[in-house]
């Protein structure tokens, strides 16, 4: 999918295809913004951000009318915490739901800290699945992070005196909040067998529709949040980005360190995604855990679509 975006001069933001249907100039490409419309910079002819209509051919007969079929597609965007997201529907439905506003971010009570942004070759499921893997905290996120995220070594018997100890669980909230799934999550560190409460770590995760992430964490120094996004970039291929926010207690390098952690984290688990295979049905065994997976599962089929195509896989099976 390519797409132009602008900021009209009433400062809203507009995402409008890029090509004109005159004869096929790219709007982004040296178009020219004019009012809160996309000047063509083919043929000048202009259009209307909010919904697409061509508002202007500069060289028409007078008295002509300008076509009704003379417009691009405007697409549905919305600007939050800093971020602009689009609306994407298969069947082209108008939006069922929307995101919340982090106010602390809005407000600028919390700061901007950093960045970490990975390309991992996965299915989309595979990455928000996460949140209710239980079983996976321990056996890929149990060793040290300083131990690495090299799956094969981080088990070295050099780095066995410090572990991470994880507890959590995953629901679906109820309507009309169904699309949000909540993760709660206790992060402890022991060293030598014993447990250091200063490093400690609450976190609520709120998992809103099938790519965004709201990753709320209470620390001894303060508190904070990750916006994590999820963004398909072409068939098996993700974008992951993160981004911290925190509170004026905690100094940049702590936040910073947080976010070294939280990277480090999220490549054991790219070790997994790149290499493993989707699998459309697992082989689920009777455990509570097994069951949780399931559940989000379950819940996660909400986000596709009648319509969606499936894709071909290495094995020549088709799935999603």
């Amino acid at each position: 999918m390519e797409l132009v975006i602008y900021r009209g001069e009433n400062g809203r933001p507009y995402v409008l295809d890029p090509y004109c249907p005159h004869n096929g100039g790219h709007l982004g490409v040296g178009g020219r913004v004019v009012g809160n419309c996309l000047e063509c910079p083919f043929h000048a002819w202009t259009f209307r951000g909010e919904d697409g209509k061509c508002v202007n051919i500069p060289y028409m007969e007078t008295g002509s009318k300008i076509p009704s079929n003379a417009r691009v597609r405007s697409h549905i965007v919305t600007e939050l915490n800093g971020w602009i997201y689009l609306w994407h529907h298969a069947e082209g439905l108008e939006p069922t739901w929307s995101l919340p506003e982090v106010e602390e971010i809005t407000c600028g009570q919390w700061t901007y800290r950093g960045r970490t942004e990975h390309h991992i070759n996965c299915h989309i499921e595979e990455i928000p699945e996460n949140g209710a893997d239980l079983v996976h905290l321990g056996q890929v996120h149990g060793p040290i992070f300083a131990a690495g995220v090299d799956l094969r070594t981080m088990w070295s018997t050099f780095w066995s005196f410090a572990q991470h100890q994880w507890s959590a669980g995953w629901e679906p909230c109820p309507e009309p909040d169904g699309h949000i799934g909540v993760v709660k999550l206790k992060h402890a560190v022991a060293l030598f067998g014993r447990m250091f409460p200063g490093l400690d770590l609450d976190v609520t995760a709120k998992q809103i529709g099938p790519g965004v992430v709201y990753l709320y964490f209470n620390s001894a120094l303060g508190t904070g949040v990750y916006l994590q996004h999820v963004t398909p970039m072409g068939p098996l291929l993700q974008r992951l980005t993160h981004n911290i926010y925190v509170s004026p207690y905690i100094p940049a390098p702590v936040a910073k360190f947080y976010m070294l952690g939280e990277a480090l984290m999220v490549e054991r688990d790219i070790m997994i995604w790149n290499n493993k295979q989707y699998v459309r049905r697992p082989l689920y065994v009777a455990s509570k855990e097994d069951k949780l997976v399931k559940k989000h599962r379950d819940w996660y089929s909400q986000f596709y679509s009648k319509v969606d195509k499936p894709l071909l896989r290495k094995d020549n099976t088709l799935d999603f």
